[in-house]
């Protein structure tokens, strides 16, 4: 009961900080009707200086980090973001009214990382005094792209195997598969989808913004321009993008009415389910590699997290017959404001179990 009630204060308390307070502010606008909006421009800068602040802030501390400490949390980022797509693709996929590539480009998105929630975190932990790895942000792309690649190739996947079960009568009496076999789809899979959606991925403005901060920190000496100018608009700008994020999550919250209601249900249960793997697999980090507690919240936030940035039009061009109303409202609509009000919950389970 005691520890009900301090989670239930935790998650209080922080409801009356800045990045939760603005986040539920977008959502009031846009419930009342209000005319206020970010142009995108505007928004997309935003993005971007996040983005190069995280991953700037990352190679410094990359340079400084050793191998063995990156390397556990790294691989553990990956297979949660794979888990996720895998368990998505056996319950979601599975439910009535969702067909399956609806359901693996969401469960991708799933898999994948909100940019918005991981800054989130961290400004949520700066203001609790609680330590975590500056490394963290090197984390973002390994689960990121773990998750949209194997969406995706499970997708096409999918339908190389639909197309082999679809029996066509030639005017000659004879049978055709698929229009062409499914050795054929396999192997343009193989050799072509899995390169092919990397390299999209890699060059998507968000996984570019934050390797080239990544690289940055790594190989220059950008700490003067890092403290001058990223730090100090981090805050700030950060509350303008929770701002969009509130409103745009009420506003895409009326598309969900267009698909089945199985995909509001995944839409709250998943990210808490899926932050739970990623506490889990912290806590194996921390056992072996002595993962700070700070560190477990951030990959637990990661992994219930759903791309909002880099993995809508990274679906829409390689998933073009998968339902954005599905994926993208299900994703930044219920996903993204879930896993982002779940932060103090993961902050009073790392207090409880590492302390």
């Amino acid at each position: 009961m005691d520890a009900v009630l301090m989670i239930l204060n935790t998650v209080l308390e922080q409801l009356q900080k800045p990045t939760l307070a603005f986040l539920i502010a977008g959502m009031m606008l846009a419930a009342l009707g209000s005319k206020f909006e970010v142009p995108e421009p505007v928004y997309k800068f935003i993005v971007i200086v996040l983005l190069l602040k995280v991953g700037m802030g990352a190679g410094m501390s990359v340079r400084e980090a050793e191998l063995v400490s990156l390397l556990v949390p790294a691989l553990g980022a990956a297979a949660v973001g794979i888990g996720i797509v895998f368990l998505g693709r056996y319950t979601l996929a599975k439910m009535p009214g969702v067909s399956q590539v609806d359901a693996l480009a969401t469960v991708g998105l799933f898999g994948a990382v909100s940019a918005s929630s991981l800054a989130a975190a961290m400004a949520i932990l700066d203001d609790e005094g609680m330590y975590y790895e500056g490394f963290i942000g090197a984390l973002y792309p390994f689960m990121d792209i773990a998750a949209l690649v194997t969406a995706i190739v499970l997708a096409k996947m999918a339908k190389a195997r639909r197309e082999a079960r679809d029996i066509t009568v030639l005017a000659d009496g004879t049978l055709a598969a698929g229009g062409g076999g499914t050795q054929t789809s396999d192997t343009t899979i193989e050799k072509g989808l899995l390169s092919g959606i990397l390299i999209d991925t890699l060059r998507s403005p968000a996984i570019s913004a934050l390797l080239a901060g990544l690289g940055l920190g790594l190989l220059a000496e950008p700490g003067s321009v890092y403290g001058s100018f990223y730090e100090p608009l981090f805050r700030g700008l950060l509350s303008i993008l929770m701002l969009i994020m509130g409103m745009e999550a009420w506003m895409r919250i009326s598309e969900l009415r267009k698909v089945a209601h199985s995909y509001l249900f995944y839409g709250i249960c998943a990210p808490l389910v899926h932050g739970m793997l990623g506490f889990g697999v912290g806590i194996i980090a921390h056992e072996l590699t002595g993962f700070s507690a700070g560190g477990v919240v951030l990959l637990a936030v990661m992994a219930a997290s759903s791309s909002d940035i880099s993995g809508p039009p990274t679906m829409r061009g390689a998933l073009p017959e998968a339902n954005p109303s599905a994926y993208v409202g299900t994703s930044t609509g219920i996903g993204t404001p879930v896993a982002i009000l779940s932060i103090p919950l993961f902050i009073a389970m790392a207090e409880m179990v590492i302390g």
